[in-house]
């Protein structure tokens, strides 16, 4: 199955049904306080990998993540950074600008953004654990591009699937992909289910015993 049609499918889902999903198979993913930085849309998309860490000198360097981005040229891109440091900026306006300009879906760091006006300005998805007016500049530096990071407690390597939304963020890793997309599917199709068996007066200790949530391992896939 083709990337696009696996981030078509991964799109119709929530970040909800997939931490279900990864709960069931027994896989990592699911992270806490990678937010929505304004009320932006949810993102999907693969992960383009940064880390970053503390300026040790103060010899001029190339601006963090400007190179990730200038290499960019696919529109399924989520930039996910690691490595902030509390309270300083690791994302701004200008960058913003130039990942909507290369297409890029959004971005996830697992630190803080400044000028966040600026991203919601154009519309541009920020997630992460919040803002600041701090500056990175002599302050955070980029290392590394295109590894493993670790994103909130999860490993995150480069082309890993990615959706976030106002419950907050999620990992997938490549290989897992479709077994968690199939699963999320056939949870999502119970879960309706539940809601209308609910509204249509059935007893909901009855509709959410653990036997109907079991019987989701035992519904053929479509």
């Amino acid at each position: 199955m083709t990337h696009k049609s696996l981030l078509e499918r991964l799109a119709a889902l929530d970040t909800n049904t997939v931490s279900d999903a990864l709960d069931f198979l027994g896989l990592p993913g699911a992270t806490v306080g990678l937010r929505p930085l304004w009320n932006c849309p949810k993102i999907v998309g693969r992960a383009s990998t940064v880390l970053l860490a503390p300026k040790s000198d103060k010899a001029p360097s190339v601006h963090l993540i400007t190179p990730v981005v200038e290499q960019i040229d696919s529109d399924d891109r989520v930039l996910v950074i690691a490595g902030g440091l509390e309270g300083i900026s690791c994302w701004g306006d200008i960058l913003a600008n130039a990942a909507s300009a290369k297409q890029v879906r959004g971005t996830v760091i697992d630190g803080f953004s400044r000028d966040i006006d600026g991203s919601e300005a154009i519309g541009y998805p920020v997630y992460g654990r919040g803002v600041t007016m701090i500056s990175a500049r002599n302050r955070v530096v980029q290392i590394d591009a295109a590894v493993t990071i670790n994103m909130a407690g999860v490993d995150v390597s480069e082309d890993d699937y990615v959706i976030a939304d106002n419950c907050g963020t999620l990992f997938i890793s490549s290989p897992h992909i479709e077994k968690v997309i199939d699963l999320g599917e056939r949870i999502a199709r119970r879960q309706d289910g539940m809601v209308e068996a609910v509204r249509s007066g059935r007893s909901v200790a009855e509709v959410m015993h653990d036997t109907q949530f079991e019987a989701i391992y035992v519904e053929p896939a479509r």
